[in-house]
Formats: C-alpha cells, sequence, structure tokens
C-alpha cells in the first residue's frame, strides 16, 4: 500500500514554498495547525470506532492529485441544471470556483456569494472570524480539507435578508488523464432573521476514480433558516467523504437533505449543534446502491441548550452486494431540559447479498426529555408486488412503484417542486 500520508506532507509543504510572504498569513497559520494533526491522525481505520464498518484503504491505490485545467463550457453546465429551478449559480470545477461560469444573481444589501479564494483577498475578517471554528479537525480527511483549503463557495447573508433564490453549487469532478482530488471549502454564514436554502450537487465529468473531500460550515444566526440540500450522484468509482457542520443560535431552524446515489465509497458525516433555546434541527436522508457500493451515513445531534427540536428520518434501498451503514447519535447535555429528539432509520435489502449496519445511539443527561430512536431492516413486501402484479403491472415496475413510495416519506417533505421532480426522476432512473 502506497504511504499517501508522506505524500500530502511532501506536497504541503511545496504549497508552503510557494507562498513565499503569505506563508506567514493567519490563514496560513491555521492551515499548518491542521497539517501538524493530519500528521498525529492520519486516515482513519477500521481500529476507530467511528470507521469500524467502513474501510477507506482503496483510496490509497490511487495517486489522487489537485487538477486545475480542466475545461468546461457553458454548454456542458446546462445538462447538470435542475429544470425550473431559478438559482443563484455557483459552479466547482474539480474544487475550483469558476468565474466565467458562475452566475449569481442577487448581490445586493450586503449579500456574499462569491468564491472563498476572493473572500479571503476582498474580506479575510470574514473568513478568519468562521473558518476552522466548528468544523473539529477529528480524523484525516478534515484535517486534510483545512490544511489545503484554497476555494469553494462563502455565502454570507446579512441580518434581516431573504435570499430569494437558492444559491445552487454544482460540483463537477473529473478529468480524462488523472486521478483528480477535489476539496471544495464551503462557509455559510446567515445572520440573524436571514433566509437561504442551498443546493450542492455532485457529478462526474469522466469515468476516472475521483476523490472528493469537502468540508462544509453553516452558521445560523438568531431566527434564521437554512435549507441545505446535498445530492451526491458521481460514477460508480468515486470516492467522495462530505462533512457539513452547523451551529445554531436561538430560534433557529437548520434542515439537511442527504441524498446519495453515485459512488464506489461515500462517507457523509452530518453534524448538528443546538447551541440556543428554541432552535430546530432536522437531519434527512435518502441512499440507493447497487453493486458494490458502499453508503455511510454518520449524524451527530447535539442539544447543548433547552427547549430544542429535531428530528431525523434516513432512509436506504439496497440492491446487489452493496453495503450501508447507519450511525446516528442523539446527545442530551444536562442542562438541555425539555428537548424533543425524534430518529428513524429504516432500510430494504432487496437481495440476501446487501447488507446494512445500523446503529442508533441517545445519549441522555437531562432529565425531562422526549426522545425516541428506532431502526427497522426488511425486504419488500411481496404481497403487495403480488397485487401489483394481479393488476397487469410488471414484477420490475411493481417493485419500483414500491420503492418509490418508500422513498416518498422523505420527498414529501421538499417544499421546492422543481428539486422534488428532480429528486423523483433520479430515482426513477436509478431503479431502472
Amino acid at each position: 500500500m502506497k504511504n499517501t500520508k508522506d505524500l500530502y506532507i511532501s506536497n504541503f509543504n511545496a504549497l508552503e514554498e510557494s507562498l513565499n510572504g503569505q506563508s506567514k498569513s493567519p490563514f496560513h497559520e491555521l492551515r499548518k495547525k491542521a497539517m501538524e494533526k493530519f500528521g498525529q491522525f492520519d486516515f482513519p481505520t477500521t481500529k476507530h470506532e467511528d470507521w469500524k464498518y467502513t474501510n477507506i484503504s482503496a483510496i490509497h491505490n490511487y495517486d489522487f492529485a489537485g487538477v486545475d485545467n480542466v475545461k468546461v463550457t457553458k454548454e456542458e453546465i446546462k445538462k447538470h441544471l435542475i429544470p425550473g429551478l431559478d438559482a443563484n449559480l455557483a459552479v466547482l470545477i474539480n474544487g475550483h470556483y469558476s468565474n466565467e461560469l458562475s452566475d449569481i444573481k442577487e448581490k445586493a444589501n450586503g449579500v456574499i456569494v462569491d468564491s472563498f479564494q476572493n473572500v479571503l483577498k476582498s474580506n479575510p475578517e470574514l473568513i478568519l472570524k468562521y473558518f476552522g471554528k466548528y468544523a473539529e479537525i477529528d480524523n484525516g480527511f478534515v484535517a486534510l480539507n483545512t490544511a489545503f483549503a484554497n476555494d469553494g463557495v462563502v455565502i454570507f447573508v446579512p441580518e434581516n435578508t431573504v435570499l430569494q433564490k437558492p444559491v445552487f453549487i454544482l460540483n463537477l469532478t473529473g478529468s480524462k488523464d488523472s486521478y483528480v482530488l477535489s476539496q471544495p471549502r464551503n462557509l455559510v454564514v446567515a445572520e440573524k432573521n436571514s433566509k437561504l436554502s442551498i443546493v450542492d450537487l455532485f457529478h462526474s465529468i469522466s469515468d476516472k476514480e475521483t476523490l472528493t473531500n469537502v468540508v462544509n460550515e453553516v452558521i445560523v444566526g438568531n431566527s434564521a433558516h437554512v435549507e441545505m440540500y446535498k445530492i451526491q450522484d458521481e460514477n460508480q468509482k468515486a470516492f467522495h467523504f462530505n462533512r457539513t457542520q452547523s451551529y445554531q443560535s436561538a430560534n433557529s431552524t437548520f434542515t439537511i437533505y442527504n441524498v446519495t446515489l453515485g459512488g464506489q465509497l461515500v462517507r457523509n458525516d452530518s453534524n448538528v449543534v443546538l447551541d440556543a433555546e428554541n432552535c430546530t434541527g432536522n437531519l434527512y436522508g435518502l441512499y440507493l446502491t447497487e453493486g458494490t457500493q458502499h453508503i455511510d451515513n454518520h449524524t451527530l445531534i447535539d442539544h447543548a441548550k433547552p427547549h430544542c427540536q429535531s428530528n431525523e428520518l434516513y432512509k436506504g434501498v439496497l440492491n446487489d452486494k452493496s453495503r450501508g451503514v447507519f450511525n446516528g447519535k442523539v446527545f442530551v447535555r444536562k442542562d438541555a431540559q425539555k428537548t424533543n429528539a425524534y430518529q428513524s432509520n429504516k432500510a430494504i435489502l432487496l437481495t440476501d447479498e446487501a447488507t446494512i449496519d445500523t446503529k442508533p445511539q441517545l445519549e441522555i443527561y437531562a432529565d425531562d426529555v422526549k426522545c425516541s430512536h428506532g431502526a427497522a431492516i426488511g425486504q419488500l413486501d411481496y404481497e403487495a408486488v403480488f397485487y401489483l402484479r394481479s393488476r397487469g403491472i410488471s414484477e420490475e415496475m411493481a417493485k419500483t412503484v414500491l420503492i418509490r413510495a418508500f422513498a416518498d416519506d422523505i420527498f414529501d417533505l421538499i417544499p421546492s417542486e422543481p428539486l422534488h421532480e428532480y429528486l423523483n426522476n433520479l430515482v426513477h432512473t436509478k431503479l431502472k
């Protein structure tokens, strides 16, 4: 097995040499500390409790590296847009923001939707105020992303401002000639009484193996509302690691939808901290697997203050020899009285060779709470399949109808009609 740890440390040293005077900047000091932690952590193995069901060793078989010279035309971009979705478009090619291909329509009233790199130059105080303050460096992937943080999308919505159109982050990854490493670093700040919606979509633009390692830090101010839709639809050779860390203030609402369809190995870490009273955190997920795909969803909801509510629902449909992992932890601190927390994970196994490891967790230190969790694993209801077939529907179509009905609990929660329809079509295509 290749020593990729030494390779990335060597690449970081080369990066430092190219920075000249910028190597002493406060921002780069944060990156240096992250690289030091990467040296301590390295990549996780199955010996780590949080990774015991997910073996990431296959990533060491490839020389993944950053690529910034892949050209994509506006015509190609149109193929990946969501029909009917009128949005502020931010395009990332292999993790690099494209000013030419992006189309930001709402820039007034202090709103910022721009590249991480541009904001670091024009408003470094904003980056330094939030960067690395919320996404804890607790494994090699977060450390690596932080150490090499260079580009991505920054979204800043000032107080009392509603972003009328969603921010659509289109991530296109791949190269005909290289094994691409893409490491977007996204920062979202929604100030008091603001509101916004984000669609974070991932597609492949080649059939080669890629490694996407993304970190999102989301700060939700008092009475602010943020919705985030993360849709992973890369090719079946892609490796994908995602950490989304949100932090909520009083009376705020944060909702994240994780829809995972592509990739040979995917890990989604979604962490929510409810750090003031009357917060609501919603985590919803749907994953469909086939072949030998491996999808790992880890969630953490931290009820740090009283009078908060969290709702969590994850559903999976696993086919062939694929494997799913769900580990959902709800942590209720001692002072977080009057907490309401609901968690459910359900999975359908379509074959005898598909597997899932599920671990719902409640860790409660308060005594006046309402918390529940549950997990259900089963197969399709073949009496229902028989009933549909007796009405002239083919067996494959009958299975598709039942699976889509199973997924509708997630889709029915989505308020955007274009997004709802788009996801329905993706699932229908996946099930063909």
